[in-house]
């Protein structure tokens, strides 16, 4: 059986920094862009349940993880690729039939 952290999810990694009763993990500065990448389909991946039957401290630890892996992918990939179909004027023209994914380069 795996242990869990706070707010009720399995420990998976040993690094984390605790700043009062808030554990924020490791530095998202620190992981490398694999690292990164799985940690935010973790953290995407448990939303809904944190949302719908977290206690309010798991939200709020959960919005803060959110934020700092959201915002350190930003910061690497300034210039990542958007989708029409996810502008507010391609969401508009989406009934046409558009993709609201990206298409890769040279495709």
């Amino acid at each position: 059986m795996l242990s869990c952290s706070r707010g009720g999810y399995p420990d998976r990694m040993n690094e984390h920094d605790e700043r009062g009763d808030t554990m924020t993990g490791v530095d998202p500065g620190r992981l490398d862009d694999q690292q990164l990448m799985k940690e935010l389909e973790t953290i995407h991946r448990t939303r809904h349940d944190t949302l719908l039957y977290g206690s309010n401290d798991a939200l709020r630890a959960h919005n803060e993880r959110m934020a700092q892996l959201e915002g350190e992918y930003l910061r690497r990939n300034p210039h990542r690729p958007v989708a029409a179909g996810r502008t507010r004027e391609g969401a508009r023209e989406r009934g046409s039939g558009e993709s609201a994914t990206p298409t890769p380069p040279g495709t």
